[in-house]
């Protein structure tokens, strides 16, 4: 399995257990210039940013690890873009989550981490 089929596997994964957790998704691999955003769901009247990282080996460490300030900025300004280009959405708040797929050991894990940041200043 290549990079881009892992990641598509966790993806597909991370969706499937967000809808089982009561998530409503409205986007996948929203994708513009610069960058993407792997899931964009409601969760109540919470619009929720997904980042997917997938580990099958640890080479490049966990997964959380790789969600640094410089990610956050981007994510965030993506957020901005996705809720400016999408004003007839309906929400009270949105927050950033993060799901590892941990594929290093069987059964495969799943860690959802709500909340998992808030927007660095500069986004």
């Amino acid at each position: 399995m290549n990079r881009t089929q892992v990641g598509r596997r966790g993806e597909d994964a991370v969706a499937v257990y967000l809808q089982a957790q009561g998530y409503r998704l409205l986007a996948r691999n929203w994708r513009k210039r610069t960058g993407e955003i792997d899931l964009i769901a409601l969760e109540g009247d919470t619009l929720v940013f997904v980042e997917v990282k997938t580990r099958r080996t640890l080479t490049y460490g966990v997964g959380e690890e790789s969600i640094d300030l410089r990610k956050q900025a981007q994510l965030a300004r993506l957020a901005q873009r996705f809720i400016h280009e999408n004003p007839q959405l309906q929400f009270r708040e949105c927050r950033f989550d993060v799901v590892v797929v941990d594929m290093t050991v069987l059964p495969v894990q799943i860690r959802l981490y709500r909340d998992a940041f808030y927007p660095p200043d500069e986004a």
